[in-house]
């Protein structure tokens, strides 16, 4: 991640996060006994977690770049808890995360999607709990000036234009997506990621699932995209790519392409509704997923008129078993805290909050990190 806009999100983070813990340390010594408002029992449970006894170490995480902002956020401000630990997080993409846990390089990885079938042997039988800890969406982002307002984009259209059928913006079928603007003759440019990443399986889900007949490259965290497709690393590169080359549409997370300043399409929804990708339309993809009992689910091409239909989510994987009480103590106040008090700020930072039944279930769920 760029130096500045770290600072920046850092900044942010640290501020709403100084607001969160006040407002949480106003309301415990309260003595109202007012009913706890929707969410606000997981939070408490969480930030229960997350305070306890003194701790002292070192946690190294790795994984998603979709929650590089998130975490990097929270491992600054977790030190007002727990002042003596130290937590590290490297992105790299998801498929990095979850190698590393399994390497046995890292206490617990980011990872934007369920640990595939071909990698399961990798983890040696071990039992990984996952943990949900954001949602958010994924933006059709896109180079192209002169336009008499943001576009407007179909699941077809988007399949035709990745799969490099559709190859240049004036093309009749993103036309018909977009009536009374005029496009021009803009050769299209599609950027995508050149590592293993949770964003293009998530990406690449939303495609088979809304245009089973269209879309012919599956869904995985690594495609075989067209041979013409310019490659970044991370959200980050992909961001960068699509800001420097005239014509370009990639897909990024919200925050990276907010930070990066970067102008998005509204997406057709399984309703019908061209809705702009936001924390609030990912909220409202997320109200209707089916959740597994191992707290794996996912958002894409759900239901509701207002849910954005590229909506993922993220969570932090570890081993049930943990090789000290210490080690399992860090993990379950760290990852309290991100259920906790970094759930009442992720909309600062570009992120959804998880439903409350989703925090709650995560939150009660900590009890079984153990050494």
């Amino acid at each position: 991640m760029p130096l500045g806009r770290r600072q920046r999100f850092a900044a942010v983070g640290a501020a709403a996060v100084a607001t969160a813990l006040s407002l949480a340390a106003c309301s415990s010594s309260s003595s109202s006994s007012t009913p706890a408002s929707s969410g606000s029992a997981a939070a408490t449970g969480s930030a229960s977690a997350s305070s306890g006894a003194k701790l002292s170490g070192t946690l190294n995480g790795s994984g998603s770049t979709f929650q590089t902002t998130f975490q990097e956020t929270a491992s600054s401000s977790f030190k007002s808890v727990q002042p003596n630990m130290t937590v590290n997080y490297g992105s790299g993409g998801s498929g990095k995360g979850r190698t590393d846990l399994a390497s046995g390089v890292t206490n617990y990885a980011g990872s934007d999607s369920p640990i595939p079938a071909a990698e399961t042997a990798n983890f040696k039988g071990k039992t990984v709990l996952y943990f949900p800890v954001v949602i958010g969406p994924i933006t059709l982002s896109y180079n192209l000036s002169g336009l008499s307002k943001p576009l407007q984009l179909s699941a077809p259209v988007i399949a035709s234009i990745f799969q490099g059928k559709i190859t240049s913006w004036n093309n009749s079928a993103i036309a018909a997506d977009n009536p009374g603007v005029t496009l021009p003759s803009t050769p299209i440019t599609i950027v995508v990621r050149s590592d293993s990443s949770g964003t293009t399986q998530n990406f690449s889900l939303f495609l088979m699932d809304s245009t089973p007949s269209t879309w012919t490259l599956g869904s995985s965290s690594t495609i075989k995209w067209p041979s013409t497709a310019r490659a970044g690393n991370g959200n980050g590169g992909v961001a960068s790519a699509i800001k420097s080359t005239p014509g370009a549409i990639g897909y990024v997370d919200y925050s990276d392409a907010k930070a990066s300043g970067l102008t998005f399409a509204s997406i057709k929804n399984k309703d019908g509704n061209y809705v702009a990708p936001s924390p609030s339309s990912a909220s409202a993809a997320a109200d209707g997923v089916t959740i597994a009992p191992n707290l794996t689910f996912h958002a894409v091409w759900g239901t509701g008129a207002q849910a954005y239909p590229i909506t993922y989510q993220s969570w932090v994987l570890v081993y049930e078993t943990q090789p000290n009480a210490n080690d399992a103590a860090m993990l379950k106040s760290y990852i309290g805290y991100l259920l906790g008090p970094m759930q009442q700020m992720s909309g600062s930072l570009g992120y959804a909050p998880l439903p409350s039944s989703l925090d709650q279930m995560a939150t009660a769920q900590l009890s079984k990190i153990a050494s």
